[in-house]
């Protein structure tokens, strides 16, 4: 599938797939051009298990903080050396496809934005099978709300999420912040080779622990939800982000759901 066929209306690629090849689609560690994909996840792992060492070595911090009750839901606070009473922070989300990944080997960004005067936040959430897809979508969301309630005089808060994480961040565009007491100062969105429309990860190898039922993956696909949410504030800038060599449906998914924020959420 050409990157200029991607979608266009009425068209479901994925629907049209063997089992294999959409399994394929959906494994982005087989799209590497430089890695195996054993080596290219070893090697992602090395790196972030590197970087976040460097990181609580060199850098002020505040270790496994927890925003709520459960043993899972910690976050990891990095200062800039200079200290000042109002500072954007960053909150990152985590890839894994819900069931790898920690926030003990992402802080590969910590150095570069903290020289730049940007507080660092890596946040933990129970992925699967502890953690239910809906689970880790509120656990997430509590730890927005518990940033915003500690530093209530930031500078902006800025979500950022690859893969599985660039989801999560994408469902705080749904969230119900009264709830929670507060609002936070969004002002900014990374999405990252995200996964928006959740129905063919029901249909993969993935699924066999999320267990996700068609419910399930249609009450946690932003794509099918944002458009019943009110216009963010323009002051808020999302950005959509899709590798070169990702798979024609992880392209597809983020052309897709930037066309949707671009018309309903940004009016």
């Amino acid at each position: 599938m050409a990157f200029s066929d991607v979608g266009l209306p009425g068209e479901v690629p994925w629907k049209k797939m063997s089992a294999e090849e959409l399994e394929s689609q959906y494994c982005p560690s087989q799209w590497g051009v430089r890695l195996r994909a054993e080596e290219a996840l070893r090697t992602y792992s090395q790196i972030g298990i590197e970087a976040t060492r460097r990181a609580r070595a060199t850098r002020k911090s505040l270790l496994h903080v927890p925003y709520g009750d459960g043993e899972g839901e910690k976050l990891d606070i990095y200062f800039p050396d200079e200290a000042a009473e109002a500072l954007p922070f960053f909150l990152f989300f985590h890839g894994g496809y819900w069931q790898s990944g920690s926030k003990d080997e992402s802080a590969f960004m910590v150095d570069p934005l903290t020289a730049q005067g940007v507080a660092v936040v890596i946040v933990a959430y129970d992925i699967a099978p502890k953690g239910t897809l809906d689970q880790m979508v509120d656990q997430v969301t509590r730890s927005v709300a518990f940033v915003q309630k500690r530093y209530p005089s930031n500078e902006g808060i800025y979500l950022c999420g690859h893969s599985a994480g660039a989801h999560l961040a994408a469902m705080m565009l749904l969230a119900n912040w009264t709830k929670h007491g507060v609002t936070p100062n969004l002002k900014g969105f990374f999405l990252m080779s995200g996964v928006f429309d959740l129905e063919p990860i029901m249909y993969t190898s993935q699924n066999v622990a999320l267990q996700l039922t068609l419910e399930d993956a249609q009450r946690n696909s932003p794509q099918l939800k944002v458009a019943q949410v009110q216009p963010v504030d323009p002051t808020c800038r999302v950005l959509v982000v899709v590798g070169q060599f990702d798979s024609p449906e992880f392209h597809r998914q983020s052309w897709e759901f930037y066309q949707i924020i671009l018309k309903t959420i940004f009016q």
